[in-house]
């Protein structure tokens, strides 16, 4: 697992790993923003995506019912179709596009979302070098 301590609160927030495991960051839930974010510090960057996106993805993950590569890109960047990435940015999804809410940092969302989501035991996450997947648990 890519955790390493932490409630998920601002004053005691997650420590978690990348999937490749290779770089840490620290997340936490911010119920009070306008939506509610979960954010994300990864050295000096702060980014924060719609906390709804958590149970949302989680959902699109039972529905999809097999692993789902991740496909995390930065956002302006092209992503492969039928990844996490994708779906995070498709106009399909619920929120109806990025669920990043920082503009010119709403991507990655697959990279900094899914430890939280196995965190949370929502996901199976791969923890592999390059092309981790992720499955909704059963």
């Amino acid at each position: 697992m890519s955790v390493t301590y932490g409630t998920g609160e601002k004053d005691d927030p997650w420590l978690l790993r990348t999937p490749p495991l290779t770089s840490e960051f620290q997340a936490w839930r911010d119920e009070a923003n306008d939506p509610p974010a979960l954010v994300v510090q990864v050295g000096k960057t702060r980014l924060s995506y719609r906390l709804s996106g958590i149970e949302d993805c989680a959902e699109m993950l039972r529905a999809h019912g097999d692993w789902m590569p991740l496909g995390n890109a930065d956002e302006g960047k092209p992503v492969k179709p039928d990844t996490v990435e994708a779906w995070a940015r498709a106009d399909a999804n619920p929120v109806g596009g990025y669920y990043g809410l920082r503009k010119g940092y709403r991507g990655r969302f697959a990279n900094y979302v899914t430890p939280v989501m196995e965190l949370l035991g929502l996901v199976e996450l791969e923890h592999g070098a390059r092309n981790n997947r992720v499955r909704a648990k059963a």
